[in-house]
Parts: C-alpha cells; sequence; structure tokens
C-alpha cells in the first residue's frame, strides 16, 4: 500500500535527521553549543512545533470532514435507491426490467467500489474504461442511463400510475446527482507540494531536536516514539484520504441494505 510506504519513508526521514545532528553535535565549535545559542534553538523549535501542529491538526480535520461527508453520501446514496426501488414496486408488474437493473446495479457497484471485500452473490464486476477517473466507473454509469431511459419510456395507464412514474423520474434524477457528488468527493487527494512542504518542516524539527538534546537512551527512545506517532497520524490521514480503499474505508453496510431491499 502506498500510504504504508509513505508513512514509512516519513519515519525513516524524521529518524535520520534527528540521528545526524545526534551524531555531529560533540563535533560543533563551542560557541554553537553554548547555552544562549541552545536556548535560542529551542525558542525557534517551539515556534516550529506549534505551527506544524496547527497545520497537521487542520490537515487531520478537514480529511476527516471529506471522510464523514463521503459515507453520508453513500448512506443517501443508498436511500434514494430503495426508494426509487419501492415506487417502481408500487407502480405495478411493468416495472420489473427496470427494478431487475436497479438490482444489478447495486450489486455491481458494490463489488467494484469494495474490491476488498466479498461482493454480493451473482454480482458482476465491469471493467474500468481508460477514461475513468477516480472512482467513476463508465460501465456502472451506463446501467443507470439505461435505467432512465426505460422510466421516460414508461406509459401510465392512471393516474395513479402518473404520479408514481413522475416521482420515479425526479428521484432517478436525484440519484444520478448524488452519484456524481459522491464521484467527486471521493476523488479529493491532499496536496502533494503541501505534504512535501509538512515534511520538510517535520524534518528541520527532528534536526532541531538531535542538535540540544544529550546524548542517551531515554532521549533516543523519545524520539523514536515521537516520530512513529507522527508517521502513524499521517498514515491515517492517508488512508482517510482514499475512502474505498486500505485500511480505513467506508462502510459499505448501507449499499449492502440497500441490495437486501431491492432484492426482496
Amino acid at each position: 500500500m502506498i500510504e504504508l510506504s509513505v508513512s514509512l519513508v516519513l519515519l525513516a526521514v524524521l529518524l535520520a535527521s534527528a540521528w545526524a545532528c545526534l551524531s555531529v553535535q560533540h563535533l560543533l565549535p563551542e560557541p554553537h553549543r553554548s547555552r544562549e545559542t541552545v536556548e535560542f534553538v529551542r525558542l525557534v523549535n517551539a515556534m516550529m512545533v506549534t505551527f506544524t501542529a496547527l497545520v497537521l491538526g487542520l490537515l487531520i480535520t478537514s480529511v476527516k470532514a471529506d471522510f464523514d461527508g463521503v459515507g453520508a453520501d453513500v448512506r443517501g446514496f443508498s436511500i434514494q435507491i430503495i426508494e426509487l426501488n419501492r415506487l417502481l414496486h408500487d407502480y405495478g408488474p411493468d416495472t420489473a426490467p427496470e427494478r431487475a437493473l436497479l438490482r444489478e446495479y447495486t450489486a455491481a457497484a458494490i463489488a467494484t467500489t469494495w474490491t476488498e471485500e466479498k461482493a454480493p452473490p451473482g454480482a458482476q464486476r465491469p471493467a474500468p474504461s481508460p477514461t475513468d477517473t477516480g472512482e467513476e466507473n463508465s460501465a456502472l454509469g451506463r446501467m443507470l442511463e439505461q435505467i432512465g431511459r426505460m422510466l421516460r419510456g414508461l406509459q401510465p395507464s392512471d393516474p395513479a400510475q402518473r404520479l408514481l412514474a413522475a416521482q420515479a423520474r425526479t428521484r432517478f434524477e436525484s440519484l444520478m446527482e448524488r452519484r456524481w457528488r459522491l464521484i467527486e468527493d471521493s476523488s479529493s487527494q491532499i496536496s502533494v507540494p503541501f505534504y512535501l512542504v509538512m515534511v520538510f518542516w517535520l524534518v528541520v524539527i527532528f534536526a532541531s531536536f538531535g542538535l540540544s538534546a544529550p546524548r542517551n537512551m531515554l532521549v533516543y527512545v523519545t524520539i523514536l516514539l515521537c516520530a512513529i506517532s507522527i508517521a502513524s497520524a499521517v498514515f491515517v490521514t492517508l488512508e482517510m484520504s482514499t475512502p474505498f480503499g486500505g485500511f480505513v474505508t467506508v462502510s459499505s453496510a448501507p449499499m449492502r441494505d440497500a441490495l437486501a431491499h431491492v432484492g426482496g
């Protein structure tokens, strides 16, 4: 996984910067190791630590908000599938093909989106097109477009069916809007230049640790634990920025519940 690799590289870089400065600390001229110099370095380091902690906290908050937003979109999308199926069921047996295609789409969407989980029985996993971006799958999109064409071709025979057909078309339009919102929200990524700048700040901070810290085992262990803590926070942040893959994922339960309703 690329997120784990990036976090391990960050851990190695932070430890290397601290160890390099610890190694050359005793080689510095005496004025560079004076009390006034050490206190000044610690003052600047405290300012950088505060600033970096603030930026990292805002980044985690932003990514967590995006992750929760994708989860809300999945739940909303699932509810609209259930509501559309209910309207088609109430319309009558004429909508059996539409309901069957909606059931097929729901199963395929689960199998395609949550690839590391067990696919629903009989679900087909359409291969992505070269033009697909993010979580978009053009084959799934064509299935929904086919449902839309079938809904527009309904010929109600009484006022009740006309009302249900109009409600189904409206619900379908909302379903399509929710799908595109879900695709766009799940495609957001952390800016690479911003991430590199933050890594540079962290490297400078750990280097300053090595320049002013005493050389003993407790210091080494403390620096190691600090580096592990920061690398793990970055790992979780990167994981949440890809909501449908990795260790931290949006739950597929709402879509599986929708499939159970549509299948029933």
